[in-house]
């Protein structure tokens, strides 16, 4: 008996630290909160060149058509097809990747996911916070891990604009924050907007129908407010003659 009710507190004081090490990570991850506005083309087009040029790689966006991106965006078609087309893909085509699974399993141990829907199913902070608390870990198979997602098997690979950091801990081995180990090619300020960039541009990739919304629900209210002022005079002018 005494035996059990040792081995009950064991587990309970283990489970106990690793719930307030995952709450302190997530604390920490909680600080990064991305400035989310799909209306800023220009944000969006900056986030659409970093994806292509730094994500694509690994990641799909099978839910989005080329096409429709490059209306959306304000992109020339012709200039899009130049500058944002590998693969010999085509602009009617879905943003689909040219990795194999077992290629990806071989060299990540997991196929890297769809980012179509990451938005809405885990928020735009969770993708820029990832982006943004990588630090160095020499026990990690890529030699980095994360705070956002613990033991993730995704590379750092905006490292070189961000420069390396390593974590800092307290006496308890909870995170406290990043010590710079070297400069990267951006500035703090200047990588901070690349991964809003890009957090942006996966929040407008995971309802592209919300663009057309705003801009849709803008007139319906407009259409509203003059239809109520005309309504009313026209009661009023109805009615006069009553009273």
């Amino acid at each position: 008996m005494i035996r059990k009710i040792s081995l009950f507190f064991i587990i309970f004081i283990t489970t106990s630290n690793l719930a307030n090490s995952a709450a302190q990570k997530n604390e920490l991850a909680s600080k990064y909160e991305a400035n989310i506005s799909i209306n800023n083309k220009a944000s969006l087009q900056r986030g659409a060149k970093y994806f292509v040029n730094y994500c694509s790689g690994c990641h799909s966006l099978k839910y989005m058509r080329m096409s429709t991106l490059a209306e959306d965006l304000g992109i020339d078609e012709a200039l899009f097809s130049q500058n944002l087309l590998f693969n010999n893909k085509k602009i009617g085509e879905t943003m689909t990747i040219a990795m194999k699974e077992s290629d990806a399993i071989e060299w990540f141990n997991a196929v890297p996911p769809d980012l179509s829907l990451t938005a809405r199913s885990k928020g735009a902070n969770y993708i820029y916070s990832k982006l943004n608390t990588y630090y160095q870990d020499d026990s990690s198979a890529t030699g980095y891990n994360n705070v956002a997602l613990p033991n993730s098997s995704m590379p750092n690979i905006l490292a070189g604009l961000q420069g390396e950091r390593k974590i800092i801990l307290d006496s308890k081995e909870n995170p406290l924050g990043f010590e710079k180990v070297s400069n990267g090619a951006l500035s703090e300020i200047e990588y901070k907007q690349l991964t809003n960039d890009i957090t942006n541009f996966l929040v407008y990739v995971s309802e592209p129908a919300k663009l057309r919304r705003y801009s849709i629900g803008f007139w319906v209210l407009m259409f509203l407010f003059v239809f109520t002022i005309i309504a009313y005079y026209t009661k009023k002018e109805f009615w006069k003659d009553v009273h």
